[in-house]
């Protein structure tokens, strides 16, 4: 296979992959099956599209693969035979259907993923594997934690979920509340990895980003009255504003300093800002993804880095952090002091963060530093810590700024080494 196929089919199952899993559960009733025959419909593209080229439309596809790999399997156990009939009848018809993203289907495919039989950190990442797609290293960096753990978590979830017997559907309304908060982390993490990607090379990952989006606003059709649901769509479309100036024109990333504020999506800020108020409204405390929010909305309103409300936008922080500690939200907390208040104090809570070694391993505390080091004029220091902070990220985008923002540090007023 062709590099440049083995990256074509790669884009098709990011895109369509959640929708195909999604499709695949809700007709055979059980998730960690319809991840195995998606799986194996892929193997069948990858042999089959070198020779025959890629369908018109690759997600129907890949469906009735993995639709008729299932019947195979019906009919060898001689088990499930009107199931059989029902979809052997219109599999001809599948395979020439224009293919129709069904929206329910893929927030259903959350909901499921989120079962209470599972725990919280198995429901997020078992989530974030079959509906966002991301691999197994790029959910424990984001969990923070070794790749064999994660992978262990994964395949407990899968068993237990199986074990379960837990049926394809949304749950009733009664049972939203113990599901709530682990399809709104999913649905954030999904963004984020979309908004920031973790490995690749490439900084955004926008189709994972809409999705997410898309995600969080039929949720919110779904808890009109939820606070957190509407601050989570408000966090997201904020956010979502700045991708046009996120990146340059070779791909790579746009410091926030350095953003052309004018490229930033009105219409995005403008409804940002729109659910925001409406989660205001309903008079309840603001909880962690209202409080982002709200920072995100101090951003988006600012006309310049040198004019946003910093210290509002450390109280927020502070707030949230009361909430629950959470390392990343201490260390963006720490960027917006030294902003408020000078390097020397970020740095001072930057280096109280790193004591915890909450986030050994990251290359975000050592970035940081070196930022601020180099606002500090401490440059030899700042250089030692942006080289560290590269050789940590699995993103080569992000490597490649580290690295040119420490080679600019190796050269002093006069073009010389500092050595």
């Amino acid at each position: 296979m062709t590099d440049d196929l083995s990256r074509r089919v790669a884009a098709i199952w990011r895109i369509e992959g959640a929708r195909i899993v999604a499709t695949l559960a809700r007709v055979v009733g059980d998730l960690p099956t319809a991840e195995d025959l998606a799986h194996d419909a892929l193997l069948e593209a990858l042999a089959q599209w070198p020779r025959e080229g890629v369908p018109h439309n690759p997600g129907a596809w890949l469906t009735a693969v993995a639709k008729r790999r299932a019947i195979d399997g019906w009919r060898r156990e001689r088990v499930r035979g009107e199931k059989y009939e029902l979809i052997g009848a219109d599999l001809d018809e599948l395979a020439d259907a224009v293919w129709q993203p069904i929206d329910d289907d893929v927030l259903r495919l959350v909901f499921t993923a989120c079962h209470p039989v599972l725990a919280r950190d198995a429901q997020v990442a078992l989530t974030l594997k079959v509906v966002g797609g991301l691999d197994t290293e790029a959910i424990a960096r984001l969990f923070l934690v070794p790749v064999p753990t994660m992978q262990q978590r994964i395949v407990r979830a899968k068993k237990a979920l199986s074990a379960a017997g837990a049926p394809f559907e949304v749950p009733e309304p009664s049972e939203w509340p113990a599901r709530r908060t682990a399809v709104l982390a999913v649905i954030y993490l999904i963004f984020t990895e979309g908004y920031a990607a973790s490995t690749g090379d490439a900084v955004l990952r926008t189709e994972l980003a809409h999705e997410a989006v898309r995600l969080g606003r039929v949720l919110g059709r779904l808890l009109p009255r939820e606070p957190e649901v509407l601050g989570l769509s408000a966090l997201m479309e904020l956010q979502a504003s700045r991708f046009a100036a996120r990146v340059d024109a070779n791909g790579d990333a746009v410091l926030l300093a350095d953003q052309d504020r004018r490229r930033w999506d009105r219409s995005a800020i403008a409804r940002g800002r729109a659910l925001l108020e409406r989660a205001e409204a309903l008079g309840r405390s603001a909880g962690p993804y209202q409080l982002q929010a709200s920072i995100a909305l101090c951003h988006a309103e600012a006309p310049s880095v040198d004019t946003t409300d910093w210290p509002r936008i450390v109280q927020l922080y502070d707030a949230l952090g009361r909430l629950g500690a959470n390392p990343v939200v201490a260390l963006n907390r720490a960027v917006a002091v030294a902003m408020a208040s000078g390097a020397l104090d970020g740095l001072a809570a930057v280096d109280a963060l790193s004591a915890t070694g909450k986030l050994k391993g990251s290359h975000l505390i050592p970035s940081v530093r070196g930022e601020l080091l180099s606002r500090l004029g401490r440059s030899a220091e700042a250089r030692a810590e942006l080289l560290a902070a590269a050789g940590l990220t699995r993103n080569e985008r992000e490597a490649a700024l580290l690295r040119r923002k420490a080679e600019a540090l190796a050269l002093n007023s006069d073009g010389q080494s500092e050595g």
